[in-house]
């Protein structure tokens, strides 16, 4: 592959390529400076065919996908609502290569560890191509990291994703949707059903987008499908499979809180940062996220909230038992959900009317008519690393390799009034809090807080940096520098010895608002040069 010589330094320091591949680089100039154009929705969704008495079941997959017309060079789409559960993607894509086509774009809301058979197969033999998601951890990334594809994977926040679909920059031609219930007309819902898995906020974008939009399920019910997550109007296909996943991946009971002394710690201190400022009123939001650190931080709120007698208008984005217990507890009014985290919070989305499931365009696209995230009051985030600038890696671990996705993170920090990241000064033996991060993922100018077992550092350059400093100081909230919690970290670990990597990159990181906030270059192995 090959890229430009010339190069851009964007406006978090990172310098990047003008040109990798064929893809042209729009470097990141600020969080907020990117303005949407006045260009239409752009769409490939295909006039409905279907007549009185048609009927829209295929026989199986293989079926299905000759129906589409799928063909080498396409895209095709997936969402991540049954986690590391998924079978439906490893079931499509192996029906797509015994069709002999290649060369597919890989689009899925976000990859899952998935195995028996792996992505990295359907690379290898040329099936897919080009892979554009939110992360791509565990063995995927590996590979990718040791040169597995030609193409540069493109990363996106949950937010760019349909900013990126509606913009034209990711056209979809097959969007396939595991349901765990449908029926035949194409009604179809992620909240009942042996295999539920809750809601099914992130497939709507690719449903009313797709070119081809085709329901898997393994539990027929009758018509009409109710709840129908996903509507008739935009379904071509569908198909019963033996079965969509593992129950017990998909989700089993609650997600669990951490035990650690030290994380728990933190989770309190990040509860606190939040009771502690004036936006802690009746009526206010937050989304804490699933994290083991952040389910704590959910309870402690819930403490906090109890002992004020403060109620929340709204919890946002992906939801936990935790989360839910606090609706039951008529703490919060209303849960808008983008995706249930556990067993119990997918339950619970079919039970409770105050649980809404939550188109993931409106919730996080920072380019829609009116994002969610714009009303978020506190968000809470994790991070593996944390800068002195306050910039946040999500991705890449201390050596190089990749951990995690961009998931939504850099979006609610945007957003959100205040967005709190909480991690512990070290890991193992490697600082979380360094003087530069690895791969930049939110920029600091987002990032009000980081909360870590050693102190709460306060970004200077946020916008309510004097409202927060005021009201951490009442509450007598152990403040200290970030550049404080830095040279702590080093002086437990020692300065950690620079990651080399070659010239080459082999994944860009897109921002929100679609500029490249940083690209992820291929580690370099011995010999290379």
């Amino acid at each position: 592959m090959e890229q430009s010589k010339e190069t851009y330094i964007n406006a978090v320091g990172r310098e990047i390529p003008k040109q990798i591949g064929n893809y042209v680089v729009k470097p990141y100039t600020g969080a907020y400076t990117t303005v949407p154009s006045d260009a239409p929705v752009h769409t490939l969704r295909t006039a409905g065919k279907h007549v009185s008495g048609d009927c829209k079941m295929a026989e199986s997959l293989k079926d299905a996908i000759i129906k589409t017309g799928l063909k080498d060079g396409m895209t095709i789409s997936f969402h991540h609502s049954f986690r590391e559960g998924d079978e439906i993607i490893g079931q499509v894509l192996t029906a797509i290569r015994e069709l002999g086509i290649k060369g597919l774009r890989f689009a899925p809301s976000a990859v899952v560890n998935i195995k028996n058979p792996s992505i990295v197969d359907f690379v290898k033999d040329g099936t897919i191509d080009r892979i554009e998601a939110s992360g791509i951890r565990g063995e995927l990334g590996d590979a990718v990291l040791d040169g597995l594809m030609e193409k540069p994977v493109i990363l996106r926040t949950h937010g760019s994703r349909p900013r990126a679909i509606e913009a034209g920059e990711l056209q979809i031609d097959v969007a396939f949707i595991g349901a765990s219930a449908a029926d035949e007309y194409g009604n179809a819902t992620g909240q009942i059903g042996p295999n539920a898995c809750g809601s099914l906020g992130y497939s709507f974008v690719d449903a009313m987008n797709a070119g081809k939009v085709v329901v898997i399920t393994d539990y027929l019910v009758d018509y009409p499908c109710c709840p129908a997550s996903i509507s008739q109007q935009y379904v071509d296909y569908v198909v019963k499979v033996d079965r969509i996943g593992d129950p017990d991946k998909i989700g089993k009971g609650a997600a669990r809180m951490t035990k650690n002394p030290r994380d728990l710690l933190i989770a309190e201190r990040a509860a606190d940062v939040m009771a502690a400022s004036r936006m802690f009123k009746e009526n206010f939001s937050f989304q804490t996220g699933a994290g083991a650190i952040s389910i704590a931080c959910t309870n402690y709120l819930a403490d906090r909230m109890e002992e004020k007698g403060v109620k929340a208008s709204f919890a946002l984005g992906g939801m936990t038992a935790a989360i839910v217990d606090m609706y039951k507890k008529g703490l919060v009014r209303v849960l808008e959900c983008s995706q249930s985290f556990d067993a119990v919070a997918a339950r619970a989305i079919a039970e409770e009317p105050g649980i809404v499931e939550i188109d993931n365009a409106v919730y996080s696209n920072p380019f829609t008519k009116g994002s969610m995230l714009d009303k978020l009051n506190f968000g809470v985030l994790g991070a593996l690393e944390v800068d002195t600038d306050f910039n946040v890696n999500i991705l890449t671990g201390s050596s190089g390799e990749m951990m995690g996705g961009l998931g939504g993170g850099p979006d609610v920090a945007a957003g959100s009034d205040i967005s709190v990241v909480c991690l512990p000064v070290v890991r193992g033996r490697t600082p979380s809090i360094t003087k530069k991060v690895f791969t930049c993922c939110t920029p600091g100018e987002t990032v009000a807080v980081v909360v870590t077992e050693a102190g709460i550092a306060l970004n200077p350059k946020h916008k309510y940096y004097a409202e927060l400093k005021e009201d951490l100081e009442k509450a007598n909230l152990k403040l200290v520098s970030i550049e404080y919690l830095q040279r702590l970290a080093e002086s437990l670990t020692g300065v950690p010895k620079p990651i080399e990597t070659a010239d080459e990159v082999a994944c860009i990181v897109e921002y929100r608002d679609g500029t490249v906030i940083d690209v992820i270059r291929k580690i370099k192995k011995k010999g290379m040069k």
